[in-house]
């Protein structure tokens, strides 16, 4: 629980501890396409319009999504209809019919999701970078599947793969935003979930990483610009230098005022979007930045790119430059911990991924106690050729070009 007083609205969050990283060949895409079917209809509100009629009426908002580790299912209403939240998370996930007919049907629409994201080159090429740095293995897939292994699902299998996964021991039920008493609370969250299925939950195989070069994925497509990943591999979700990360990814290309931002976008004209980000799963992490840029120019912005992965390695970055970077991740947190919806992320992804929960405060004096040293420090391990990967789409059929340049 994560209450807050003055909020006028309350969220519901039902974390579960399954993603595409739990899945296999034979059932790669399961865990999204389950997603989809818990909108499909239960005993108590037997269709999708009923279920979706039952927030819509009072102007809730609500969606899942899928993630590598975890699939989330919310619903954020004023804060008076609390309990209808509770109500309308709990049934579909304990109460979906799984209907085969609705199944097959289903089937067209994910399709069509997937036609959606291939012809989305600034979505796609994030699938094609991690394809790149994981291949063949559950980390290395697209987590809504394949069109081909998605037409082969059945009624049985969805069964299946609920009863491993769905289970009390692997999943959270976070509340945030203004609520009633603890007490009222545990009453209403045991008799709304008390017949969720007892249970471990299944497990997911560790990511192996294996890399000794420079690697680089071209995907052609007749484009008008080239998106591309350029990127390394770098910490976990549990590494001590996390923190670290962050703070650089802020400095290169994190704000508008981030060095990339301004070299690449503002003095070279490259780029509308130019940004760079971190990902940390359980088992591995990454630092990429990702840019949009005119066919003809891409060379030119991938050398922009690596010189400022060179420079933050060579040269000490200014106090200032620091200060800044610290103080836009603590505001940008605070800012977007105002809402029951994301405090209820905040907390339960913390709680679903680590079983640990760090206060704003225990991360805020991470981030404050990152020094100029530790910066250079994490730069120079991470920015090393042999962990350095490029993906890319756009029009091109050779790939010498971008191979002569990935070099730090």
């Amino acid at each position: 629980m994560a209450p807050q007083k003055e909020s006028p609205s309350a969220a519901v969050l039902v974390l579960v501890g399954a993603g595409s990283k739990y899945e296999t060949k034979e059932t790669s895409g399961m865990s999204h396409f389950l997603e989809h079917m818990f909108f499909k209809g239960t005993k108590k509100r037997p269709g999708t319009l009923a279920i979706s009629e039952a927030l819509d009426r009072v102007g809730g908002q609500y969606n899942a999504f899928t993630s590598q580790e975890m699939t989330g299912y919310w619903a954020k209403v004023a804060a008076s209809k609390w309990e209808l939240a509770l109500d309308w998370v709990s049934d579909i996930l304990i109460n979906s019919k799984f209907d085969a007919a609705e199944i097959e049907r289903e089937k067209g629409v994910i399709c069509e999701e997937i036609n959606m994201y291939y012809d989305t080159p600034t979505r796609y090429v994030g699938t094609l970078w991690e394809k790149l740095l994981y291949g063949d293995q559950p980390a290395g897939w697209d987590i809504a599947g394949s069109k081909e292994i998605i037409s082969s699902f059945s009624q049985p299998q969805f069964l299946k793969y609920l009863k491993t996964h769905y289970q009390s021991a692997n999943t959270i039920i976070c509340l945030a935003g203004k609520l009633p008493p603890q007490k009222v609370i545990e009453k209403k969250v045991g008799q709304y979930f008390g017949a969720l299925s007892g249970g471990e939950g299944g497990k997911k195989l560790a990511v192996l990483e294996k890399q000794s070069q420079p690697e680089l994925l071209v995907h052609y497509k007749k484009t008008d610009q080239t998106h591309l990943c350029l990127g390394v591999r770098a910490y976990d979700l549990h590494h001590p230098d996390r923190f670290i990360l962050s703070i650089l990814a802020a400095i290169l290309g994190g704000m508008m005022s981030s060095r990339l931002f301004i070299s690449v976008r503002e003095k070279k004209g490259l780029a509308y979007y130019v940004r760079t980000a971190t990902e940390k799963y359980t088992d591995t992490g990454y630092l990429v930045t990702q840019a949009g840029v005119t066919n003809d120019k891409a060379e030119e912005a991938i050398e922009a790119i690596l010189f400022e992965y060179r420079k933050i390695c060579d040269k000490k970055i200014p106090a200032a430059e620091i200060q800044k970077a610290k103080d836009y991740l603590i505001g940008n947190t605070l800012l977007a911990l105002e809402t029951a919806d994301e405090l209820a992320s905040w907390l339960g992804m913390q709680e679903i991924l680590s079983s640990r929960i760090l206060t704003t405060n225990q991360v805020f004096a991470k981030i404050k106690a990152v020094s100029a040293a530790d910066l250079q420090r994490v730069a120079r391990d991470i920015f090393q050729p042999q962990k350095l990967n490029l993906a890319l789409i756009g029009p091109f059929k050779e790939k010498e070009k971008f191979e002569k340049l990935l070099k730090l």
